[in-house]
Formats: C-alpha cells, sequence, structure tokens
C-alpha cells in the first residue's frame, strides 16, 4: 500500500468506502461502540435512500438475522418482504426425486428468509440516520489511498468538484467483489469467472410455492427458485453468458414459456412480474482481508456464487467480526488500524468462509459439468445424499444455528464406488 509522509490529525476513527448493506452495517455497529466512522459512496443520496428493485433476492440465515436484529435492521424490514424459507428441494435434470433439506430436527420453523436487496439496502440506510457518531457522503468518489505508521489517508471529490483529504486510524473497504479500493491497497484476489451469467425476475404462479426453495440442475442451464410472499417465486437462470444475452432479448412471452416448460407443474401457471435482470457470474476471494491500517468487509473480502446464498450472510458475520474486535481496542484504548488488533477478524472470517467459498465452487462445478461421467455421479450425490441423515442434518444444523460456534463438521459421503453403486442400483 502507498505510504503517506504526514501525520496529520484524524477527522474520525475508521474510514469507510461504500454505502452498501455492509458498509452501513459495519458503520451502525461502530456507532453503537462510540466509534465515529465517515461513509463515503459514490451514488447519492435519493439513490441511496430508495434503491430501485433491482431482481436480487437474498437469503437470511438464522445468525445473520441475529446481528441484523442487534443493529436495528430487522424491524425496519417490512413484514409483508419477509418470506420464510421452510425447505428446499434440488433437482438433478429431470429426476423427480430431489434432494430435501428441512428444519425438522433443529428446534426452528424456517431454514431461514428470504427478502428482496433493495429492501435491505433500504432499511441499512435507514438505520444509520441521525446517528452522531456517522458522517454519510454520499455522491464522493474516492481518488486514492494511502497509509503512514500513524494512519490512512484518503483523497476524495464531491459532485460539486470540491476535493478533501480525509484522515483516520482505519480504512475500511466495503466496495463491492470488484473492489477498486483493495486493488490500490495491494491486496489480490482470486477470481473465479465461471463464464456464466443469472437472468433473475418475479413471476407469479396459480398453485403455492409452500415456502420452499428449489434449485434444478439441467444441462447446460441451472434454475433456482425462490419462494417470495405474495403468490409469487424470484426465478433466477444461470446459462452461459452468450445464451444469457440471447435470451436477455427474448419477449416475455417466450421467456415465460421457457420457464414454464422447466418447472412443469410443480407451481401452476406463470406470469411474470416487472422486468427482467441480467448480472454477470464472477466469484471472489481476496488474497489478504487485512494489511496495516487497512481491511476489507462484505464482497471486497468474498464474493460468492450465489448457488448457496451466503454472500450477505458472511458480510454480516464479518461485521459482526470485527466491529466486536475494534470495539474491545477502543475500551482498552488500543490503536484501531494495528495489525495486531485487525489480524484476529481475518483469521476467524477466512476459517467462516474459506470452506463454504472453495466447497461451493466444487459444487458448481460439478452440477454445471455436462459430460456424462460427470451427469452419472451428481445423480449419485443427490440419490445417496437423501438417504444420509447424518449429512442433512449437519447442512440444517449449519443453516439454523444463530451463533458465532465453530460450524459442526459435515460427515462425509460414501466413498465414490458405492455411490455409484448406489446409482446402478437404482
Amino acid at each position: 500500500m502507498p505510504q503517506h509522509p504526514s501525520a496529520a490529525p484524524f477527522d474520525t476513527d475508521v474510514l469507510i468506502i461504500g454505502a452498501g448493506p455492509s458498509g452501513l452495517a459495519l458503520a451502525r455497529a461502530l456507532a453503537d461502540a462510540s466509534i465515529r466512522s465517515i461513509v463515503l459512496d459514490a451514488q447519492d443520496a435519493a439513490t441511496l435512500a430508495d434503491p430501485a428493485p433491482d431482481g436480487r433476492d437474498i437469503a437470511l440465515t438464522h445468525r445473520a438475522a441475529v446481528v441484523m436484529r442487534r443493529l436495528g435492521l430487522w424491524e425496519r424490514l417490512p413484514a409483508a418482504e419477509v418470506a420464510p424459507l421452510r425447505a428446499a428441494e434440488v433437482y438433478n435434470g429431470r429426476d423427480p426425486q430431489p434432494l430435501h433439506f428441512d428444519p425438522q430436527g433443529s428446534g426452528e420453523d424456517e431454514l431461514g428468509w428470504l427478502v428482496s436487496n433493495h429492501v435491505i439496502r433500504r432499511a441499512s440506510w435507514e438505520a444509520v440516520q441521525g446517528r452522531e457518531a456517522i458522517t454519510l457522503r454520499p455522491a464522493t468518489r474516492v481518488l486514492g489511498l494511502a497509509v503512514d505508521a500513524e494512519g490512512a489517508t484518503l483523497r476524495c471529490r464531491a459532485a460539486d468538484g470540491s476535493e478533501a483529504t480525509l484522515r483516520a486510524p482505519l480504512l475500511v473497504a466495503a466496495d463491492s467483489r470488484f473492489s477498486e479500493a483493495r486493488r490500490q491497497a495491494g491486496i489480490g484476489a482470486q477470481m473465479r469467472d465461471f463464464g456464466r451469467s443469472v437472468i433473475v425476475c418475479r413471476m407469479a404462479h396459480s398453485e403455492p410455492n409452500r415456502a420452499v426453495a428449489q434449485e434444478c440442475f439441467h444441462i447446460g442451464h441451472t434454475l433456482a427458485v425462490l419462494p417470495m410472499n405474495g403468490g409469487e417465486s424470484s426465478m433466477v437462470v444461470t446459462i452461459s453468458s452468450d445464451q444469457a444475452l440471447a435470451m436477455q432479448q427474448w419477449d416475455d412471452a417466450r421467456f415465460t414459456a421457457w420457464v414454464q416448460q422447466q418447472l412443469g407443474e410443480r407451481l401452476g401457471t406463470l406470469t411474470l412480474r416487472g422486468k427482467r435482470h441480467l448480472y454477470p457470474l464472477v466469484a471472489v476471494y481476496a488474497q489478504r482481508f487485512v494489511a496495516p491500517r487497512f481491511a476489507l468487509i462484505g464482497d471486497a473480502a468474498v464474493g460468492m456464487h450465489p448457488v448457496t446464498a451466503h454472500g450477505y450472510n458472511f458480510g454480516l458475520y464479518g461485521v459482526d467480526v470485527l466491529s466486536g474486535l475494534l470495539a474491545g481496542a477502543q475500551r482498552a484504548g488500543r490503536d484501531l488500524g494495528s495489525l495486531a488488533v485487525l489480524q484476529p477478524y481475518e483469521t476467524i472470517h477466512k476459517r467462516e468462509t474459506w470452506p463454504i467459498f472453495h466447497g461451493t465452487n466444487a459444487i458448481v462445478g460439478l452440477f454445471t459439468d455436462d459430460r456424462g461421467a460427470a451427469r452419472l455421479v451428481r445423480q449419485a450425490v443427490v440419490r445417496v445424499a437423501e438417504h444420509l441423515p447424518p449429512l442433512k442434518r449437519a447442512i440444517t444444523q449449519r443453516l439454523t444455528r444463530s451463533d458465532a460456534t465453530p460450524w459442526p463438521p459435515l460427515p462425509p459421503l460414501p466413498p465414490l464406488p458405492a455411490v455409484l453403486t448406489s446409482l446402478w442400483r437404482g
């Protein structure tokens, strides 16, 4: 990271780049610990206060809900916008027998909840309003950043063209998986471009969704169904990027008919609600989450493939850990930007995210590989896993746990020959 020659007075305790849900959640958590922050974002205040629907719906775990309640976010979500997720089914191609997950035995009624991304963003913005410890600087672009032995310095430009220099003991980047601040800090990232894109949209249906999510792996594409309230579901089509671009040009009737054909009769007659949105699919894992006077949170640290719906959850988990460490350091009179304070965050958050990030990529690789051998193996995995109660129970426990205790270990799948034998016997 570039070194700054001066040691000017501090403007705040923490500078946060990015007023998305993770950056705002961190600002709120720090304010609750009497730690001051300045949050900068290139978007203007009107856009941040009332973001437009973007087609993305977020699955929230029980632990994420606990963090949101603690930060005053959960109660800002309209009840009608919080859809319970009571079960999930994984289909392999046209096989009518899915791999089924539900919260039975966990003590919970839901695996989690589904909330639209723009609703979470709006609640996050509302939660930081009027907090004396939080200064918001919308419509502000970051021009550069640097550190020295005493603090971090950030140069920025407001919408009116005026420039300013801000300084704090710690700088936190929450500016997306393609973080420019991460690059300027000299931190690389492992990026996996899947060569695929997702098309997301809402559809109404004549049959109830029963609050059951569906993940359907077909040859050449994947279709996920996220059950929302009001007789609607969010449809997520994952397909090669060239095909996605062509599909996005289809008229609404053709696209609806295609989704209808993929789902068969499971949701009855479908009707498109609103517009379709297209997003490229790239997963990102930063090589480091911290450096002296610098930290990464949210997608800037870990940008997940959406199939396991862990992206925003990981952001909240990281906020929970980092804010707790900074609050403890503040009480003890320690330097918030010292590596000794920040390093435990990296250790804990990597332990939480690394296995799921790479495991998710492996699962995606298997279930989107259309070669004959891979299709044989994934059909075996679905069939055998459905009859492994310890495996299903461990996965359910991962979704429904509400604290930061270590993940329960996943029992291993049977050896591959046993899997294939089971498949062969039908």
